[in-house]
């Protein structure tokens, strides 16, 4: 197959799909990697490095695009690549469609066929959603650490506080993998940690972490306390390929400390905060109601070289089954179909949509 891997142009967005030794994989198995000049620079990998596995340097985004089959994003299309796009490609990407009705309806009329990493499933886990988790809930709770300083907009507070200082208090509203990941780092800082859940094996595990961590179910009363006392709220819920639901009204945003922060990584899937909006890496945060917000879109794009080699080593073994000549068939490769021949057939974001 003819697999495309463009540079990513989202504001600050420097990671990409697939570094050069996991392309040397592909073309190792037979298949043309193209790759558009520049695309590894941001994560450290050169073209000469992309070159020297086999790929094929392709000098602008039309070219790239006009020679791919399979076009291989980190992150969703954006205007400027909408023109790019054919019935006949195949977009391997995360999409995150619930929050993009535009992008949805671009590639609906496209005709073509959209697979979005957040979506594919198996054994039970979102196995490329995990690892860009990992690196968002870790950097949710440095940005809010980072945000709370006062010259930020903040309470002017340390999270692990000092002797004679009081702790930072952090709420967390979910404990999957970003969940998991924000709590882990705030334990380590000495913060309060304060983890909302729906499964109990999940507050165990939060439990576990350390006596600095409570892990306690997501009954509305309790996250109301939560949220009124918290110093950074962490919101880290998902459903696969839905909207995101609204847990944290705008009155209840107006009732806490002034200087609190709020980082929401649920963004993505149209935030579970009622005063979320999206925001880039040029402005990261806004305050509304008195309150810090931090609400990037792509939080992992920071971190590129990181991001880039943590999401190759996951996302190889599912670009070599959908480039199998029934890869669409695969099971784990259909679970994630959001948009096939120009309809939406993932259930939960054609409800979304609606």
């Amino acid at each position: 197959m003819e697999i495309g891997i463009p540079k990513e142009i989202k504001v600050l967005e420097g990671r990409v799909a697939l570094i050069p030794a996991a392309v040397a994989e592909l073309v190792r198995a037979g298949h043309k990697v193209h790759v558009q000049a520049g695309a590894g620079e941001a994560s450290g990998y050169g073209d000469a490095e992309y070159q020297a596995a086999g790929a094929i340097i392709e000098p602008d985004a039309a070219t790239l695009y006009g020679a791919a089959q399979m076009v291989l994003k980190v992150k969703e299309p954006i205007q400027p690549e909408y023109d790019l796009l054919r019935a006949d490609h195949i977009v391997f990407s995360y999409l995150h469609l619930a929050a993009t009705p535009v992008l949805a309806r671009t590639l609906v009329n496209k005709g073509l066929t959209a697979v979005g990493f957040e979506t594919v499933e198996e054994d039970g886990g979102l196995p490329l959603l995990a690892p860009m988790s990992d690196i968002a809930g870790r950097i949710a709770v440095q940005a809010g650490m980072n945000l709370l300083f006062r010259p930020n907009g903040g309470r002017g507070l340390m999270l692990g506080g000092l002797a004679a200082a009081e702790r930072g208090h952090v709420v967390i509203l979910g404990a999957g993998t970003v969940g998991g990941n924000a709590a882990r780092v705030a334990a380590a800082l000495g913060a309060r940690v304060t983890v909302f859940d729906r499964k109990r094996e999940k507050l165990i595990q939060m439990h576990d972490l350390g006596a600095n961590v409570t892990g306690l179910p997501a009954f509305a009363d309790l996250m109301a306390e939560g949220i009124a006392d918290a110093d950074l709220l962490v919101g880290a819920v998902l459903l696969p390929g839905g909207r995101a639901p609204v847990l944290v009204s705008e009155d209840q945003v107006r009732g806490m400390k002034p200087g609190s922060v709020i980082v929401d990584v649920a963004v993505d899937q149209g935030g579970c905060v009622a005063t979320t909006r999206p925001t880039d890496w040029e402005r990261p945060s806004f305050l509304d109601h008195g309150v810090v917000h931090f609400a990037v879109t792509n939080m992992p794009g920071a971190v590129p070289r990181t991001a880039s080699q943590a999401l190759s080593t996951s996302l190889l073994p599912f670009v070599v089954r959908l480039a199998a000549p029934a890869g669409l068939a695969d099971p784990a490769i259909r679970s994630g179909i959001n948009v096939q021949e120009g309809k939406i057939v993932h259930p939960a974001v054609a409800e979304a949509l609606e």
